[in-house]
């Protein structure tokens, strides 16, 4: 996971095109605005031919958003790294938010049961100020911490686990996904700040990367092991996004179960909220 954050704040790097403004308004400028324009780098990134210009001479660093007029409808396409989620995941079991006898083994702590997320790429069209429509593409994880001193079975008919005589510091159980979700993204007028109010809905797929049991304890140390775990290879369902400027929260629910081929999980999903970052 630590890698894939580290490739998606590269992505985001280099979604930007940096130029340096090298036009003078004069053969004659003086030396002092040439120095000027100069120390500032322009970064480019978005949907409406926004900019950053960020001020980088030797006694200040500042960030100054610039806006380009454009007309509708608008397309586009490039790397980004936004909807950055951070929140709780939940497993709910044939509607019930309480385990049953057959999941038993997944009880977990709610607290720090995880769900982390974040966008890398995106297409679409703006079509007025107030709304666009765009798809996207992201890495999406859940963190299931459980309570017990299990070890979740790799390569088995279905899912298996076995009971030990190890007290873990830390038993986590995880799926990362690759996520396709598609946006309506609704928002309102700018205040004086250039702030909006944004609602963004749409359905949500993903395509399984790998599932992960990390155990910590005294007697082996820290343990990694990588397998599908009967996590489902294509998951779907639906998310909203709700806030105002650059945050808000999110809710996400995934209407297929969380493993297949595994009958006594018939009927467990998941479903995740929190806080985002990012419109």
């Amino acid at each position: 996971m630590k890698r894939l954050l580290i490739t998606a704040l590269i992505c985001a790097a280099a979604s930007g095109v940096f130029a340096q403004n090298t036009k003078t308004d004069s053969i004659k400028a003086s030396k002092d605005t040439v120095k000027a324009k100069k120390d500032i780098l322009k970064l480019g990134f978005g949907d409406e031919g926004s900019e950053f210009e960020i001020h980088t001479n030797k006694d200040s660093l500042r960030f100054k958003s610039v806006q380009h007029s454009t007309s509708y409808p608008k397309a586009f396409i490039g790397l980004t790294f936004s909807r950055f989620d951070l929140g709780l995941a939940t497993l709910i079991d044939n509607g019930s938010f309480t385990l049953s006898k057959n999941n038993q083994f997944l009880n977990y702590r709610s607290w720090k049961t995880s769900n982390v997320g974040f966008d890398v790429f995106q297409m679409g069209v703006r079509l007025n100020d107030g709304f666009k429509v765009y798809l996207s593409g992201g890495f999406d994880w859940t963190l299931i911490r459980l309570r017990q001193n299990i070890t979740i079975l790799p390569n088995e008919p279905v899912l298996t686990y076995r009971q030990d005589n190890i007290d873990y510091s830390k038993n986590r159980f995880s799926s990362s996904y690759f996520r396709i979700p598609l946006s309506f993204d609704f928002r309102s007028k700018p205040n004086a700040n250039g702030d909006r109010f944004h609602f963004v809905i749409g359905p949500d797929a993903g395509l399984l990367l790998d599932g992960m049991v990390k155990q910590i304890s005294q007697e082996h140390g820290k343990q990694k092991i990588d397998n599908d775990y009967h996590f489902t290879k294509v998951r779907y369902g639906g998310f909203v996004r709700v806030g105002y400027g650059g945050w808000g929260i999110f809710a996400k629910y995934y209407t297929n179960d969380m493993f297949e081929n595994s009958p006594d999980q018939k009927g467990l999903k998941n479903f995740s909220f929190g806080f985002t970052f990012g419109f």
